[in-house]
């Protein structure tokens, strides 16, 4: 995996969004390692516990609650200073929710990135701005194939639709004003991301981490399904090393794939959820059928232009990344803190690069 630059980060004034959220807590901790200067937005946590909460990540950033769908807001809070570099991970990322709330998912998705978008072109030093999709932004006709960045975008489900309208809009702001400006602005269309510190709800990790505490069996809507499983030291080392070739290599692709590696063997939702009662001694999952679910049976990314333009590519196959994920859980049960847990594991995860 390439390397990050520290001398790069050093210094740097970053503006994060998300960081209350699972990828964004773990993206925050890692900026401040690199020693960049990091401003952040966000709505509060919608979850107890969170990991914002555990690591006290807003001790780390200078933190600002600020709801994107508030055009006024997001532009007051990008007067306090100016950036050089945009981190855009807020979103509404959950599944179920995008169906039962679609007006409200659409709103924060499609409506919260173009706000932060046009408050960002007043300002004058951004060497970069990346924006955080997903790689459920394609049309899936669910024949297995892998999809490359050039693919049909699509989504027959709310959540998917938002984050391709999502990349229709950020495509749009950068032909239209950004790119004129030699200012690069991208799409990370990230894999299923799994790590220690998710306790959101409808995710496979939480819900078993939760169904493992309680002494409860996990229910699985579709045991069967595939998907890109990522650890987050992953996901996060790619957008961050997107990020940064954006700001120093003005060839760098607009968009990419990140996920795990190629050649590795593909985890339906149920082998996942086995290998994560075992580890956690949990009972056997249970299988409950959805018939009204819209969700894909498959997915999966081709991540090999992240390979050819960065020189990166994911380090953990999906048993590997279940293994630290609930070992990462099981020690922060055991009473040692989030924020150390997190540190000690990016920090293994430089010293490997």
């Amino acid at each position: 995996m390439a390397a990050l630059d520290r001398a790069f980060w050093r210094g740097r004034r970053v503006l994060l969004t998300g960081h209350t959220g699972f990828k964004g807590s773990w993206a925050a901790i890692w900026l401040e390692r690199l020693g960049a200067e990091v401003t952040s937005l966000a709505l509060p946590p919608d979850h107890s516990p969170s990991l914002f909460e555990l690591a006290g990540v807003e001790s780390l950033t200078r933190s600002l609650i600020v709801d994107l769908r508030d055009q006024a807001a997001v532009e007051a809070a990008l007067t306090i200073r100016s950036f050089d570099l945009v981190l855009h991970m807020a979103a509404q990322p959950i599944v179920r929710t995008a169906i039962a709330e679609p007006v409200e998912t659409f709103a924060t998705n499609v409506m919260g990135t173009i706000h932060l978008l046009q408050a960002l072109r007043t300002q004058t030093a951004l060497k970069a701005v990346l924006a955080v999709t997903s790689d459920k932004v394609y049309a899936n006709a669910e024949t297995g194939r892998a999809f490359a960045e050039n693919d049909a975008l699509g989504g027959k489900d709310p959540y998917s639709a938002s984050k391709a309208a999502t990349e229709i809009a950020v495509q749009s702001f950068a032909k239209s004003y950004f790119e004129a400006a030699g200012l690069p602005l991208a799409t990370a269309r990230g894999g299923n991301v799994i790590g220690g510190g998710d306790f959101s709800r409808d995710r496979i990790v939480a819900d078993i981490v939760r169904a493992a505490r309680g002494q409860q069996p996990v229910v699985l809507r579709h045991p069967e399904a595939t998907r890109p499983w990522q650890h987050v030291l992953d996901c996060v080392a790619g957008y961050l090393a997107y990020l940064q070739a954006l700001a120093t290599n003005p060839a760098t692709p607009r968009a990419m794939n990140f996920g795990p590696r190629p050649g590795g063997r593909e985890v339906t939702v149920g082998e996942l959820a086995t290998l994560g009662v075992e580890a956690l001694g949990a009972q056997p999952w249970r299988h409950e059928p959805d018939p009204r679910s819209l969700e894909a049976r498959s997915l999966a990314i081709d991540v090999g232009l992240a390979r050819r333009t960065l020189g990166f590519e994911s380090r953990f196959d999906a048993p590997q990344a279940v293994a630290l994920t609930m070992d990462w859980y099981r020690r922060q049960a055991n009473g040692e803190h989030a924020l150390a847990l997190c540190r000690e594991e990016i920090a293994a995860y430089e010293d490997a690069a």
